[in-house]
């Protein structure tokens, strides 16, 4: 005769020391927890509204230019440096833990309309109106050293006159190389004086260069006569060219999948595109109420920063039509220049008041060291809010946002002529003859020529 005795080991209950949590035994019987997926539920609606009640994005304000603040770029070699160029022709390196100037570029008589550095982060580009490219060097490990009432500035490596006003710049990928857009798309090397190569396909101004990560001889360009282009250096010659009904301000290639880019445009959407295909747009991103002026991906491409002339930051996932957060402030003015920080953590924007702020990329993270258990609960928050995202309780708590009134009734006024529109085009379709009104959709509605 077998007897089944209980027993329980005084090792498992007893604590090695006062501060150690009691051991919780739990049975996982989906027959025992009826109600496993209600207590989800309402853990998801919690998740959701503490995610609100914990979001402050906002870190700090970066002070010190004395004009708008027109362009950035980051060191891909060094986490925390970050360089801002400004209406006034002076040229800043901040430290972003700190959120001093560690670094000054003086020398540029006109307004910095481009910043980029090297690869290996030795060298920072720069141009501007002056018609001048400066090259400067980077000494990063010496510089975020300095005191920060030093008042030494750097002085150019080398300076490049040439025949026009440059509106933007980039470099290329582990290469000495880089690009200059004006008047018409130059490449440079770092050793000579005169671009090795330039192209000029019908632009009027050339407003944006951006090279592929990918593949580095692959060159996208976006000109005042609202087309996109794209050129291969090997070749020494433009491949490809369409033509948009409204301007593109900026241009940024998706770094895990460089085979794709998104513009950001005049008409206040973001449209992202393949490369091999330019007849339509594989998504439209909307939601800006004025302008876009730049754009910026995460480096894990899942999701691209825009800054905009409607005073707003938005971050939108890189497949979606619609932001997932947006931030604001009253002292904000117009954006000019956005760009994530290189681990993704931190967004950075450059605006007209001068300023430059630094923000969380996801609202409501915990900042600091985390403990395993408190790593643990965030996961779990984010796996129940992931698993009943759908549902219209947790939808409408995770969307809904305070904006300003100005935005909010530019925003309720679009929508509003989007849906007259949209019946005029139903009516006017009813009441022809079947198929005489052929609709486009708007991946396909905002290309006019593609050469």
């Amino acid at each position: 005769m077998k007897v089944k005795v209980i027993s329980r080991s005084a090792d498992e209950f007893t604590k090695e020391r006062s501060q150690d949590l009691q051991r919780v035994f739990r049975n996982f019987d989906p027959s025992i927890r009826t109600q496993e997926k209600a207590v989800e539920y309402v853990r998801a609606q919690n998740a959701a509204k503490l995610d609100k009640i914990f979001a402050r994005p906002f870190v700090g304000a970066m002070e010190g230019h004395i004009d708008s603040i027109s362009c950035m770029a980051k060191n891909p070699n060094h986490l925390i440096g970050i360089f801002s160029g400004s209406m006034d022709g002076e040229i800043r390196l901040w430290d972003l833990a700190s959120r001093r100037t560690v670094g000054r570029f003086p020398g540029h008589k006109g307004a910095v309309q481009g910043l980029t550095v090297s690869t290996d982060g030795r060298v920072l580009v720069s141009c501007g109106t002056d018609s001048t490219v400066r090259l400067w060097s980077v000494p990063v490990s010496n510089l975020l050293k300095e005191d920060a009432s030093s008042d030494k500035s750097a002085q150019p490596r080398e300076t490049y006159v040439w025949k026009n006003a440059f509106r933007s710049v980039d470099h290329q990928w582990n290469s000495d190389r880089f690009a200059t857009g004006g008047a018409g798309v130059d490449i440079w090397n770092h050793n000579r004086s005169a671009p090795e190569q330039s192209y000029q396909w019908g632009t009027d101004t050339v407003v944006s260069v951006r090279f592929n990560p990918g593949e580095p001889h692959i060159l996208a360009t976006s000109a005042s006569d609202r087309s996109i282009a794209l050129y291969d250096l090997r070749m020494g010659k433009p491949t490809s060219k369409f033509i948009m009904r409204t301007r593109t301000n900026s241009i940024c290639w998706n770094p895990m999948e460089p085979i794709n880019f998104t513009a950001a445009n005049e008409d206040s959407n973001c449209y992202s595109f393949d490369c091999r295909k330019f007849g339509e747009a594989t998504c439209v991103h909307m939601d800006h109420v004025s302008a876009v002026m730049d754009i910026d991906y995460s480096p894990t491409g899942r999701e691209f920063v825009t800054g905009s002339y409607d005073r707003t930051i938005m971050i939108f996932p890189y497949n979606a039509g619609h932001k997932r957060e947006i931030y604001h402030t009253k002292r904000m003015q117009r954006v000019f220049c956005v760009k994530y920080s290189c681990d993704g953590s931190y967004v950075i924007s450059g605006s007209d008041d001068t300023n430059l702020r630094l923000w969380k990329s996801k609202a409501s993270e915990q900042l600091g060291v985390l403990l395993p258990r408190e790593q643990k609960k965030h996961e779990y928050h984010e796996a129940v809010k992931n698993r009943y995202k759908h549902l219209p309780e947790i939808k409408r708590i995770v969307r809904h946002r305070h904006l300003p009134k100005p935005i909010y009734k530019a925003g309720k006024q679009i929508r509003e002529q989007n849906e007259s529109q949209r019946k005029k085009q139903e009516k006017r379709k009813a009441h022809s003859a079947p198929g005489s009104i052929v609709e486009e959709p708007l991946r396909k509605r905002k290309i006019i020529k593609v050469e």
